[in-house]
C-alpha cells in the first residue's frame, strides 16, 4: 500500500486490485508496517507480490547517494516496507511483479542504482511523465527477445511495436545483482528488467500496466501470466504438503 502523509491512512488505488481479480487471482493488501515479524506472518498466505507504484521515491542513501535537488518526497515506512517484503519473497522463492516504484525499489533491494531525475540527468531525454489521460501509451519501447517480457507480447502482437504509458520522474541507473534490462526506451531508459535465475519469476516494469488492463491486450497478459505463476505456487506447496 502507500502512506497519504497529511492524513496518515494507508491506500492503494483501485486498479492494482481490479487487475488482479480479473486475471483469477484474490488481491490482498500489505499496510505498510516495517515490522519483519509482521510481514513474514503476512506472507505465509501469499502466493506471489504485486509491488505497486508510489508517489514517493526511494530514499537515494539506500544506493550510497546524496539527494539530487529534484529528488521527490520519501517516505521511509513505504522504502522499510517493500524492502522487507522483497527479502521475504526472495527467500520463498514467490513470483514477483514490480510496477514503476515497485520496479526501482527491487533494484534497489539488489544493489543497483537509480537515475534521480531522469530530465536533469538523462541527455536528450523523451517525456517520461506524460500526464492525463492516464492510460494513454505514449511512447514506444523496445524488448529484449530472449525474455519473459517478449514471451508475453509476442502472443499477441509485434513487439517492435509496443507502446506503453508513462509517469515516472526516475529509473533504474546501474541494474541489481541477478536481474538484466529487458526493455528500453527509445531515449536508453530502462523499462523492464527480469531475475536471470533459472526458477525465478521476478519481473519489473517502468510503466503501469494495471491502468489499462482492461483495454490493453500486453497489460493484461502480464497479469494473467504473474497470477498463473502464483497459481503454480499453490499448486505445488499444496502437493509438498
Amino acid at each position: 500500500m502507500r502512506l497519504e502523509l497529511e492524513t496518515q491512512r494507508f491506500y492503494l488505488g483501485r486498479d492494482y486490485s481490479e487487475a488482479i481479480q480479473a486475471a483469477g487471482g484474490v488481491p490482498v493488501h500489505i499496510p505498510l508496517i516495517p515490522d519483519r515479524d509482521y510481514i513474514s506472518s503476512v506472507m505465509e498466505g501469499l502466493d506471489g507480490i504485486l509491488l505497486p507504484g508510489c508517489d514517493s521515491d526511494v530514499d537515494p542513501a539506500y544506493y550510497r547517494e546524496d539527494p539530487h535537488p529534484k529528488l521527490g518526497r520519501v517516505v521511509p515506512e513505504k522504502d522499510e516496507t517493500d524492502l522487507l517484503v522483497l527479502a521475504e519473497a526472495e527467500e520463498r522463492n514467490v513470483p514477483v511483479l514490480a510496477i514503476c516504484f515497485g520496479i526501482q525499489v527491487l533494484n534497489v533491494s539488489r544493489g543497483g542504482s537509480l537515475i534521480q531525475d531522469i530530465e536533469s540527468q538523462i541527455e536528450n531525454c523523451i517525456k517520461h511523465e506524460q500526464g492525463k489521460p492516464a492510460a494513454r501509451a505514449s511512447h514506444s519501447i523496445r524488448v529484449e527477445n530472449d525474455s519473459m517480457l517478449f514471451e508475453i507480447a509476442s502472443d499477441f502482437a509485434n513487439v517492435e511495436g509496443v507502446k506503453v504509458n508513462s509517469h515516472h520522474h526516475q529509473a533504474i541507473k546501474a541494474v541489481g545483482e541477478n536481474l538484466k534490462a529487458i526493455a528500453w526506451a527509445n531515449d536508453g531508459v530502462i523499462e523492464g528488467i527480469e531475475d536471470t535465475r533459472t526458477g525465478r519469476f521476478v519481473l519489473g516494469v517502468q510503466w503501469h500496466p494495471e491502468l489499462s488492463w482492461n483495454t490493453d491486450d500486453l497489460s493484461r497478459s502480464i497479469f494473467d501470466a504473474f497470477v498463473s505463476r502464483c497459481s503454480e505456487v499453490r499448486s505445488n506447496s499444496r502437493v509438498a504438503g
